[in-house]
């Protein structure tokens, strides 16, 4: 798997606490959107890791092929 399964072509509305550290899905493939569960094992993909600068909503990319991960930049706009 090369390319990112789009989990939606939507971005995901979350809500973070300050310092607090969260591992987005990169591969599409978790169950638990937008955060991984471990479903890219054996795959070239991994968890993206962020901690929370401030306690906020923040918008997640759903489609996985933003350019700023783990944070949505429009690009879902952009696919077929």
């Amino acid at each position: 798997m090369s390319e990112p399964k789009v989990a939606q072509k939507s971005p995901y509305a979350v809500n973070v606490e300050k310092g607090k550290t969260y591992y987005w899905c990169s591969c599409g493939q978790s169950e638990k959107q937008p955060f991984c569960s471990g479903a890219h094992k054996g795959t070239s993909f991994a968890p993206v890791a962020f901690v929370a600068e401030e306690t906020k909503q923040v918008h997640l990319c759903g489609c996985k092929h933003t350019a700023k991960p783990p944070f949505c930049d429009g690009t879902h706009a952009k696919l077929k």
